[in-house]
This record gives structure tokens, C-alpha cells and sequence, in this order.
């Protein structure tokens, strides 16, 4: 609402255009049915980019890793990535009784002997991922990293990640982190910011958005 009184407020001073850059758009999450849908413009960035800068950069066996995705529903982006790195990828089929709940989790995969990086979209109250860290290390991954686009940590998220077996839990700053942080060294924050500049400049000036689709702006 804040951002719709905002960008009337803008019309009403004539502004001749107004672009609204959205970090997390909020009631997007998967089991939420009800979207809606756009009638303007819209770009969607992807953190996948920055995510590949983060783990060559950061995780020194990354060669020797495997991505993992949480969930069925995440296989495309795990499988994208894990081709853009030349490693394998392996996927956690869960059974949820309700939401926020999971009931049952198989592993689909060899992780033997490998550095797991699980990646996701969103993180809330943690629970699936820390149950996932566990599967995972019992199924003979040396290391666990976690990267998500978007760390909401609610409830009891930080408890739960400071007693889980995670080496790093990496999210970018489309949520503001640094209480977060205070509260737990795992932490580590992907900055986004010249991303979303990037797109600001290459939407007024009328030039491509999709070269962000798969490069990190230096």
C-alpha cells in the first residue's frame, strides 16, 4: 500500500514514467494460489549469478561439490546451476502435511564424500533446510552450505540454524540482514545492490535486461 500511495503521489506530480524495484515481492511464496497478475512491464532478476560468483569464490573444494535442491519444485534451478558449474545435483522429495510442517524427506542422490550446497528461494521458520543439512550429512556430505535468494527468518529460524551442522548459511540483502547477523555467525550476505542498479540503468536507457540473467555487473 506505502508503494501504491508513493507512485500516485508521483503521477500526481507528473512524473513521466515510475519504475518500482521490488528486492522481494511480497506474497509470492509457492503456496500462496492467489498471485494475481501484471497488466505493465516487469522484469524478474535472478540471483543465480551472483550465487555462481559466491561459491567460486567462497568454497575452495567447489569442484568436488553437489547442488541440492530441498525440494521437487526447485529442480530447474539446482539443475541450471549445477550445469554452469559442470557438478552434479541432487534433489530432497518431501511430503508436508501442512504448511511449514514436513513430514518425510528422501534424499534423490549420491553425496558421498562431497561438499552439499543446498539452494533455495526463500528460507522462513528454516525448518526444511535444517532437517535437510541433517539428511544430508547422514548421508555422507562433508560439508553443507545453504544459499537462498530470500532469508525471511521467522520464528524460530535462528535457533535453528545456529544448532544446525551448516558451515554457511548464505542470502542476499533483498531482506535487510545485519540484525540477523548479531545473532548468528553462520550468516553471510550476497550485496545485490549493483544488480538492481544495473537493471535501474539498463531500464531507463532502453538497453536489455536479460544480459543480468546471467552475468554479475562489475
Amino acid at each position: 500500500m506505502e508503494l501504491l500511495i508513493m507512485i500516485n503521489a508521483c503521477k500526481i506530480a507528473s512524473s513521466s514514467r515510475v519504475t518500482a524495484v521490488i528486492p522481494c515481492f511480497p506474497y509470492a511464496r509457492q503456496d500462496k494460489k492467489d498471485k494475481g497478475f501484471f497488466d505493465i512491464p516487469v522484469d524478474n532478476l535472478y540471483a543465480e549469478p551472483a550465487v555462481l560468483q559466491w561459491i567460486r569464490e567462497n568454497i575452495a573444494e567447489w569442484r568436488n561439490c553437489i547442488i541440492v535442491s530441498p525440494d521437487a519444485g526447485g529442480a530447474k534451478r539446482v539443475t541450471s546451476i549445477a550445469d554452469r558449474l559442470n557438478v552434479e545435483f541432487a534433489l530432497i522429495h518431501k511430503e508436508r502435511k501442512k504448511a511449514n510442517e514436513v513430514d518425510r524427506m528422501v534424499l534423490v542422490g549420491d553425496v558421498k564424500d562431497r561438499v552439499a550446497i543446498l539452494v533455495d528461494d526463500m528460507a522462513d521458520t528454516c525448518g526444511t533446510i535444517c532437517h535437510a543439512a541433517d539428511k544430508l550429512l547422514s548421508a555422507g556430505a562433508t560439508k553443507v552450505y545453504a544459499i537462498l535468494t530470500h532469508g525471511i527468518f521467522s520464528g524460530p529460524a535462528i535457533s535453528r540454524i545456529n544448532n544446525a551442522a551448516f558451515e554457511a548459511v548464505v542470502v542476499t540483502n533483498t531482506i535487510p540482514q545485519e540484525d540477523k547477523m548479531k545473532h548468528c555467525t553462520k550468516i553471510q550476505v550476497i550485496d545485490i545492490s549493483m544488480i538492481l542498479a544495473e537493471a535501474i540503468r539498463r531500464t531507463h536507457n532502453g538497453e536489455s535486461v536479460s544480459y543480468l540473467f546471467s552475468h554479475v555487473p562489475l
